[in-house]
């Protein structure tokens, strides 16, 4: 079990925990070596010792080590410490799209449009690599205060099949953005990974997924027979356009999709001009139905009907007769497709097999402190791949145009032949610090880092009698004195007042009912949802919050908000409000 304040392979120091999943459990660790907080993501205790999981975890490790590109959240390391499998990102401050939308309830065109570039961007680069991520949804996108996308979890979700259709909490998750030939039994491909994004564009625009459903097989079967929703009957006057974009990225039939996400890029590049609002609805080459005659993975085995003996007629004999024969026919073409399907396998171990076993793995050579030229030999020697492209950083323990480190990280396990990029130190450069009280912590927040400080906002305690001299998010104390100049990658706190939280009057505001649960998640509230039947107030109008505005939150205390509903047709006498 990782603890705080446990190191990992006596480099990565644990801070905190910061998300469970149902295979790896990520934390914010601090990097002892690189003076930097980074997120390591550990495989679960119970199935480390399984080597599917531990292959799997791998697996997406080697995938996204492999990326490079700003929409991709960076591997730096993996690694093994005392039966603890674990993968060293990137760490980003964000939040995923789910809880945007959550809070948001829908987005505006241009903002679903930047969003879906910055995916694409980032898929294009996977795709170029026959990297399929196998799991785009709302969950697995972070979105930074800047607006920046970065895409997570590469290589986790795998193939479906009948037994993750029927887990719990194993694909429901996914299932809302699962491709038809997926849920058909067949593998994915690249036009997977276009599907999803589709139905994601949908989700982002309306605010709601386009197939829904009371189980995993119910969704399934929806993503495969049924046809898509008209975006354009939730929003009228989206441009032809963009619907096109979701049509074409959602058809059922893989040949009418993107071929990958860099020609989907392409497309949203112009999907707003105007020269394109009105464009005719489009049509597809191919028939749609090419599933129709595809069977759902198998989930349930139906009861065997019981048969009733009766007589035999000479009607039952013919039907019999010809039953027979079918049942033969559907043998013959049975065994012919197990045959076929023999001599692909067959063909596939003796193509594919020696493929595999030659390709060698290596470590990534130290070359910390060498120059350029002499880091390029060594990684060439050891059978990596240089890349054309060099980055450069501040770094004070290497002198300027020398080498500060490699991506994938030195001492990482990779394939010959694999990609390292080249970091150059600029040696130590210096940031001056400035007074910041009395200003925005958020804003300077954003102006440090992109001075490439790491910046954490603390809230402090303050007298009680002075509250009202202080604002919520201006800063009050710094952790850096002003005129004091640091490093690149130094961390700074930005100390903001720790003030009483209050609760808002939601029902004079005109709180909506996801803002209100935000609230809630955010201080800790338990919150009780009860619809009542009125003709008093609008449908969805929060009417009743059973703690006063003003009053102070208390983690764990219980608030109840009654919410108007339209009353029903044959209701004789409409509720008073629930006020009584």
């Amino acid at each position: 079990m990782i603890m705080k304040g446990q190191k990992i392979s006596d480099r990565y120091q644990i801070i905190k925990s910061i998300g469970e999943g149902g295979m790896a459990n990520v934390y914010l660790a601090y990097d002892t070596i690189l003076d930097r907080n980074v997120a390591v993501k550990v495989l679960r205790g119970d199935l480390a010792n399984d080597e599917k999981f531990v292959r799997r975890f791998q697996r997406e490790a080697l995938s996204a080590s492999s990326l490079s590109n700003p929409n991709i959240v960076e591997v730096y390391d993996v690694g093994e410490d005392n039966g603890e499998y674990y993968i060293v990102m990137e760490y980003v401050e964000g939040k995923h799209l789910k809880a945007l939308l959550k809070k948001r309830g829908k987005l505006t065109v241009p903002e679903v449009i930047d969003i879906t570039l910055q995916i694409t961007n980032g898929l294009s680069v996977a795709h170029d690599s026959y990297i399929i991520h196998r799991d785009i949804k709302p969950q697995n996108i972070l979105i930074l205060e800047n607006g920046m996308i970065k895409i997570t979890d590469f290589g986790i979700a795998v193939a479906m099949n009948a037994t993750q259709l029927t887990q719990t909490n194993s694909v429901m998750g996914s299932v809302h953005y699962l491709p038809p030939e997926q849920a058909s039994g067949k593998g994915a491909t690249l036009q997977s990974d276009i599907y999803s994004i589709g139905i994601l564009m949908y989700e982002l625009l309306t605010g709601k997924l386009p197939f829904r459903g009371d189980n995993a097989v119910e969704i399934a079967l929806k993503h495969l027979k049924e046809p898509m929703p008209s975006i354009r009957d939730e929003i009228p006057d989206i441009p032809q356009s963009v619907e096109n974009i979701i049509l074409k990225a959602t058809a059922k039939n893989p040949k009418n999709r993107y071929s990958d996400a860099r020609e989907m890029h392409e497309d949203l590049k112009t999907c707003l001009d105007e020269s394109r609002a009105n464009e005719l609805k489009i049509t597809f080459k191919y028939p749609e139905n090419d599933y129709d005659d595809t069977k759902l993975l198998k989930t349930v085995k139906p009861e065997k009907k019981k048969e009733v003996s009766k007589e035999k007629s000479g009607e039952e004999v013919v039907a019999k007769k010809t039953k027979a024969n079918d049942s033969q026919n559907k043998m013959l073409i049975t065994l012919a497709s197990v045959f076929v399907g023999l001599v692909v396998i067959i063909t596939t171990i003796f193509v594919l097999i020696p493929k595999i076993t030659s390709s060698k793995q290596a470590a990534v050579p130290d070359v910390t402190n060498y120059t350029v030229t002499e880091a390029i030999k060594a990684l060439q020697d050891a059978g990596f791949v240089v890349s054309d492209e060099q980055r450069e950083e501040a770094n004070e323990n290497v002198e300027e145009g020398r080498v500060s480190r490699t991506s994938p990280a030195i001492g990482s396990i990779r394939k010959e032949g694999t990609e390292v990029i080249i970091y150059r130190s600029l040696g130590d450069v210096k940031v001056a610090i400035e007074d910041y009280t009395g200003k925005n912590a958020s804003e300077i927040k954003g102006k440090l880092e992109a001075l490439k400080l790491q910046v954490i906002i603390s809230k402090k305690d303050i007298n009680s009698d002075e509250a009202g001299d202080y604002k919520e998010g201006i800063i009050i104390e710094q952790s850096i004195a002003a005129g004091e100049k640091v490093s690149e990658g130094s961390s700074i706190t930005l100390y903001v007042p720790k003030l009483d939280n209050k609760y808002p009057d939601f029902v004079a505001d005109n709180y909506s009912v996801s803002e209100v649960e935000d609230f809630c998640d955010e201080y800790g509230v338990n919150l009780t949802k009860q619809e009542v039947e009125t003709t008093e107030y609008a449908a969805g109008t929060i009417f009743y919050q059973s703690r006063a505005a003003g009053t102070t939150v208390v983690s764990g205390a219980k608030l109840t908000i009654k919410i108007a509903k339209e009353p029903s047709k044959n209701t004789e006498n409409p509720d008073d409000g629930g006020l009584d």
